[in-house]
């Protein structure tokens, strides 16, 4: 199946750039999903580069102007991921579409640096239910990485944890499996057994098991995965109030939140975590300590953000130190086996 998949890519590479072209017009209407969020950041890439003295200024300006892109590359991209653990399908169009054209421009039609956006662009037409829209997305991408000679870890991982999501929805489930191991396997060597970035592969898989009524394997991959958030969150939390503690700023930087999360990074883990709790409730009879342990990691991602949030209104010391309080009791109760 899956090469009958890469076969069509061949055929359809310039096929699918066209669409994507027709896909920008057809969404702008939709654009204010995105286009509010970088309109000024766009003033700059549509004003005429200006005459300059020398070939090292221009060379400057160029530089400048692909910087420029490669932040709108990773913003639209974070808040088209953001979009998507909403479940606000629709609204991750647009700017993936739009860090899909940013990619083009600074990186060529034929870079595997266009592959995550054509991933995203794919999960969103999943997750609006149009299989074969995602198919050929999906196709681009997977004939992009198989001509590259530079792929990552990371990119491999994204694509078939795609190719997992689509035969899912296929329900072939015995593709589907194949390619969500694939996932964890690349994202393990890529970052870990025991990263985040790891957990949305254990995640989708312990998904597939359920669905499949394999509760004893769904079950295990469900507590792997709150198990490796609460060791997140938890050593996220040690390491800042020890910062706090010495009056020091890690790395001489501003935290961007209190979690080490981006916007797209909390809405995973509130996505995650509040799925695994609904499957743990409606068990509680037979492990009661499950939903007890899911609940407590969900309450501390809840709790930082609550904290990182009052920091940046610049609430009254007394607002922050209740949270505070609240996060040191959390981090403190002493955690239940999960068996």
């Amino acid at each position: 199946m899956a090469s009958r998949i890469i076969g069509q890519a061949k055929g359809k590479a310039n096929e699918v750039h066209v669409f994507i072209a027709s896909g920008v017009v057809h969404q702008r209407a939709d654009w204010g999903s995105i286009h509010e969020k970088i309109c000024q950041l766009l003033i700059p890439l549509r004003t005429s580069m200006p005459f300059y003295n020398s070939e090292d200024e221009r060379q400057h300006g160029l530089r400048q102007l692909q910087q420029r892109q490669k932040h709108l590359i990773e913003f639209c991209y974070t808040v088209a991921q953001k979009y998507l653990f909403e479940g606000k399908h629709a609204d991750a169009v647009p700017a993936a579409l739009h860090s899909l054209r940013f990619r083009m421009n600074v990186h060529g039609l034929s870079s595997v640096e266009l592959v995550p956006a054509y991933l995203l662009l794919a999960e969103a037409s999943l997750g609006l239910g149009r299989i074969v829209q995602a198919e050929e997305y999906l196709s681009q991408a997977q004939w992009t990485v198989l001509k590259s000679t530079e792929c990552s870890h990371a990119t491999h991982s994204l694509l078939h944890r795609n190719l997992g999501l689509l035969y899912m929805a296929k329900e072939n489930y015995e593709e589907a499996r194949y390619h969500l191991a694939n996932d964890i396997y690349f994202a393990s060597c890529a970052f870990g057994t025991e990263d985040i970035k790891t957990s949305g592969g254990y995640f989708h898989l312990a998904n597939l098991f359920y669905g499949l009524k394999k509760l004893d394997l769904a079950d295990t991959l469900y507590t792997k995965v709150s198990e490796i958030w609460d060791k997140y969150l938890d050593d996220r939390y040690q390491v800042l109030s020890q910062a706090r503690i010495q009056q020091i700023d890690l790395l001489g930087k501003q935290f961007e939140t209190d979690t080490g999360l981006d916007e797209a990074q909390e809405a995973e883990a509130i996505r995650i975590l509040t799925s695994i709790l609904n499957i743990r409730e409606s068990t509680s009879d037979t492990a009661p300590q499950k939903t007890i342990f899911v609940l407590k990691t969900l309450a501390q991602e809840y709790a930082m953000r609550a904290f990182s949030l009052s920091r940046e209104q610049q609430l009254s010391d007394q607002e922050q130190s209740t949270i505070q309080e609240l996060l040191s009791l959390i981090s403190a109760e002493e955690t239940h086996p999960v068996t």
